[in-house]
């Protein structure tokens, strides 16, 4: 593989959050913003550097520091993780999709170095939708069968119920409904599959921290922006925007402790909330890591609409409006659509 990257600096971009959930491809978003082609341009300036030309205080010339690797194997994901060099202390949970039967999680040959180093527990909750994960007995069945009890404890974080974080700022939200665990850990691993999702156009860091660190009750009060009801009927951009609030309540809370990565394999336009997923037709990209969540999606955005065989995945980004949630996520303080990418196979 040749590890040279190759940008476009102004890149036309999108990007959203998972819904949690799967919805046919027929059920269009309500209320959704009308995409025009050119629309939703990536305010990213991007710099293809080396780690070399970090500064010593570990700054960059411009915006929020984004690792890369071109390879996808345990031992990028481990080079990835001690790039950030992240310290974390006492009980670390690894946030991850566990995925339904038949769909594209990250396979345990992949994680299980990283998750074991870190003496982690990985941590989910329960779904909001019919389906293999909809309750707690059946959802650590789905672990196990997808080998994760073999290499950490597994904690779903809402068999108790749900906690209540403050959201400041929104312009849906005021509280979110997290699992009644989350406050058990010190410190979060955001590991989360880049892929498509019908709902919200695409899944990645803030996704997993909004839709995937939601309880049941708390997936519904997201896709409702609040308001509760039935999510499927839900208006768009409320629901995007409320996905960016609910990730920085989970920000906000964790105050600093808590990083993210981003694995881009099995680029499919659905989610690994699919038990059938459409097959992949663009080629993998590697594995991001940040502690700024909106950078690391963002970058994985942009890094979508440069390849060649992107234009699926594209596609569904922009039939969901999916920019949105970064441009609220941005707006509301979660973090910045400028980034300087490291690149750390040269």
């Amino acid at each position: 593989m040749n590890k040279k990257i190759h940008f476009i600096v102004t890149v036309v971009a999108s990007a959203a959050l998972l819904a949690g959930c799967s919805q046919p491809e027929e059920a269009v978003p309500q209320n959704m913003n009308s995409q025009k082609e050119g629309s939703g341009k990536s305010t990213s300036e991007v710099q293809n550097i080396t780690s070399s030309e970090i500064s010593m205080a570990g700054q960059p010339e411009k915006g929020a520091v984004v690792y890369m690797t071109a390879d996808i194997n345990s031992d990028s994901l481990m080079e990835i993780y001690q790039a950030l060099g992240a310290a974390p202390t006492g009980r670390v949970a690894v946030k991850l999709s566990t995925g339904e039967p038949g769909s594209n999680y990250l396979r345990t040959d992949l994680i299980g170095g990283l998750v074991q180093s870190l003496q982690a527990a990985i941590v989910e909750c329960n779904t909001a939708y019919g389906g293999a994960r909809s309750n707690t007995a059946m959802h650590y069945q789905v672990a196990k069968d997808h080998g994760y009890t073999a290499i950490a404890d597994i904690d779903i974080m809402d068999e108790d119920g749900s906690m209540t974080l403050p959201v400041t700022g929104g312009t849906n939200l005021t509280e979110n409904y997290v699992g009644e665990h989350f406050s058990d850990y010190d410190y979060y691993v955001i590991l989360s599959h880049f892929k498509g999702h019908a709902m919200a156009g695409f899944g990645g860091a803030i996704k997993n921290i909004s839709i995937g660190l939601a309880s049941a009750e708390g997936k519904n009060h997201i896709h409702t922006a609040g308001k509760g009801g039935s999510m499927w009927s839900a208006s768009q951009d409320p629901f995007l925007e409320s996905m960016a609030e609910a990730g920085k309540s989970v920000a906000d809370a964790l105050n600093g402790n808590i990083l993210y990565i981003n694995v881009m394999n099995r680029l499919s336009v659905d989610c690994d909330c699919d038990t059938s997923p459409a097959e992949p037709d663009m080629h993998d990209i590697g594995i991001l890591a940040s502690y700024d969540p909106v950078a690391l999606d963002q970058a994985c955005v942009d890094l979508v609409y440069a390849a060649a065989d992107g234009q699926s995945l594209v596609n569904r980004i922009e039939s969901r409006n999916g920019i949105h949630t970064l441009e609220q996520a941005e707006k509301i303080g979660l973090g910045s659509r400028i980034y300087t990418l490291v690149n750390l196979d040269e």
